[in-house]
């Protein structure tokens, strides 16, 4: 997930789901156009049924060359052939970027989520994160509302003050949907982090791909 030319989409699962007809919805989605990346974040969910999910969908990942991101653990990423961990500012107050490296390998992609900060990008950037994420930028289902108040709401503008003085990419995050993604992608990111407004398109994920792709692509 290098810096490249515009922007691209970071695919995010819901956070339940059942795995036969989401497998069906994931390969759809893969029709549809460019995906950068996927991250399976299933929350409250047994380590068996993670791993089962993943063993299904990591391969439909690499065989499109898209990215599969575990969600928060370290240990399930090197278990089911992950390219990388996401983790949150309460998993970096047990481990540290550093110990995650030594666990993943030098190739690995690391990712943080920083919420509306700066401060707290340019820490994970100094200690080797490979991508910052920012958000919620929008109304979204998928996170608490205690989460959100902790953390505070960044406006688009931390996106373009990101990308004035570093080259670690920045992924968008938090009720990205066809009508406010233009607004972040002029902004400055580099990835759009998008779950509902994919898996929830009337018309389909394949749709729902191919439209954010355009929207991407001005």
């Amino acid at each position: 997930m290098a810096k490249e030319e515009g922007c691209r989409l970071y695919l995010i699962s819901p956070p339940k789901f059942e795995l036969v007809s989401f497998t069906d919805q994931f390969k759809r989605a893969l029709e549809g156009g460019d995906v950068a990346a996927f991250q399976l974040r299933l929350k409250d969910t047994v380590d068996e049924e993670i791993l089962k999910a993943a063993e299904a969908l990591v391969p439909l990942c690499h065989d499109a060359g898209v990215a599969f991101i575990m969600n928060d653990r370290a240990d399930l990423a090197i278990e089911c052939g992950a390219d990388g961990v996401h983790v949150g500012q309460e998993d970096l107050e047990k481990t540290s970027i550093a110990d995650l490296r030594k666990q993943l390998g030098e190739n690995a992609e690391i990712g943080v989520s920083c919420h509306a900060s700066i401060h707290l990008a340019m820490e994970a950037g100094e200690e080797g994160a490979d991508y910052v994420a920012f958000g919620a930028f929008y109304p979204t289902q998928t996170k608490p509302p205690e989460k959100l108040a902790k953390w505070g709401v960044p406006q688009p503008e931390i996106l373009t003050e990101w990308s004035e003085f570093t080259v670690v990419p920045s992924v968008a995050i938090g009720g990205i949907n066809l009508e406010n993604a233009e607004t972040l992608v002029k902004a400055g990111a580099d990835f759009l982090a998008v779950i509902t407004a994919v898996w929830s398109h009337p018309k389909g994920p394949k749709a729902a791909v191919a439209a954010f792709n355009e929207v991407m692509a001005g």
